[in-house]
């Protein structure tokens, strides 16, 4: 069986490329196809990989602002050259999805989300802060990539979401079923020591990009005076330093292994945004970590509440203070938050792929077995 991956852009590294490494796993010979690719911005193991590009690729300045060229984005996976491939797998949050495949081949999809932009524009617009220029070019694009978006999900034979509330907006947005499979998270990356004592400390390790939501983590424990850590960084950085009190510590974007020593040692991962998944609470799960999370989107998929940690339920300073106050990690068994972090793993993630995989060519072949013996009737 020939496989092509499929994959919206490779500019940044994030939960959506963590899946598509999943899929190289799954299938090492399989070419990558995508708009442009830059390998300073993505893991170093993309770089061993059957990489090919659009025509993107070559415009002017695209790898430091990508954004301007919106429009171009169906026409470039619109044009990728699929053909003699039995399957597509497509990851996507975008126009991955939207590639045009032959008659004979079968598109899966695994979908972050429908386009955030196109279905929930008002909403984007406010959490991403977007400047004058870009409100008032958007609204004029937003039908037609509506348009384009509803239409190309046609094209999909196939869809997988990585939640349930990502199969809802795919049923309500493009009016088709999608079953569910969590996205992978490497938990055996992360060790668990179940004696380890916790530190004083609360811990958000995120990308510092406003819809993230960390300035209500921030204001929540400047308002308590509890320590906070803040892993990464972002163009939301300055703002958020500027509202930080001393109990606030920024440490920028740091290795693996000092991450790994943050989770272990944190009373608990503060996860304020809402999130079509999330992988991170996930990490701190496996090393055996609480959480704090909005209750809504992912965290409703990959947080048990009252076992693995808690949720505030409305997303303000109010609510999360409510939290924090009362809080006791002391509550949680992290033998138990552990092992709900291994039902995540990654071997478990490409074992739940390649069945859904075998369970449509399967129906596929039957269909097409009960077709031809209905013709020679």
């Amino acid at each position: 069986m020939k496989v092509a991956l499929v994959h919206d852009y490779l500019n940044q590294m994030g939960g959506a490329e963590r899946v598509v490494l999943a899929f190289h796993e799954i299938f090492p010979d399989a070419p990558l196809y995508t708009s442009i690719y830059d390998p300073k911005r993505v893991d170093p193991a993309f770089q061993k990989m059957d990489i090919r590009t659009s025509f993107m690729q070559k415009m002017p300045f695209i790898m430091k602002h990508h954004q301007p060229y919106l429009p171009l984005y169906p026409f470039a996976m619109e044009n990728l050259d699929l053909r003699g491939y039995d399957l597509v797998l497509s990851s996507s949050s975008a126009f991955g999805k939207g590639v045009i495949t032959r008659p004979g081949t079968m598109h899966i999809c695994y979908c972050h989300t429908p386009m955030r932009w196109c279905w929930n524009y008002e909403e984007y617009v406010e959490r991403e802060q977007l400047g004058k220029v870009a409100r008032s070019v958007l609204p004029f694009m937003m039908t037609g990539l509506r348009v384009w978006d509803q239409t190309s999900s046609q094209r999909v034979d196939h869809f997988i979401a990585n939640s349930p509330t990502i199969a809802e907006r795919i049923r309500k947005y493009y009016r088709r079923e999608a079953a569910y499979i969590p996205p992978p998270v490497d938990a055996q990356r992360f060790p668990f020591e179940p004696d380890v004592l916790a530190g004083d400390y609360f811990l958000a390790l995120s990308r510092l990009i406003p819809y993230k939501r960390l300035d209500l983590a921030i204001q929540a424990c400047n308002r308590l005076q509890l320590p906070l850590v803040i892993i990464g960084g972002g163009r939301d950085e300055e703002r958020l330093k500027k509202m930080a009190g001393p109990t606030i510590r920024f440490m920028g974007r740091l290795s693996d292994e000092e991450v790994i020593y943050y989770f272990k040692h944190c009373r608990a991962f503060l996860f304020p945004g809402e999130e079509d998944f999330g992988i991170t609470p996930l990490e701190a799960q496996a090393c055996g970590r609480p959480i704090i999370a909005y209750g809504a989107g992912g965290a409703l998929a990959s947080v048990i509440d009252g076992v693995t940690g808690v949720f505030f339920q409305e997303q303000t300073v109010e609510s999360l203070v409510q939290v924090l106050a009362t809080f006791d990690e002391r509550r949680f068994d992290p033998l138990v938050i552990h092992n709900h972090a291994l039902d995540f793993d990654t071997s478990r993630f490409s074992r739940r792929i390649l069945q859904f995989i075998e369970a449509k060519m399967s129906e596929e072949k039957s269909v097409l077995s009960f077709s031809a013996n209905d013709l020679a009737l």
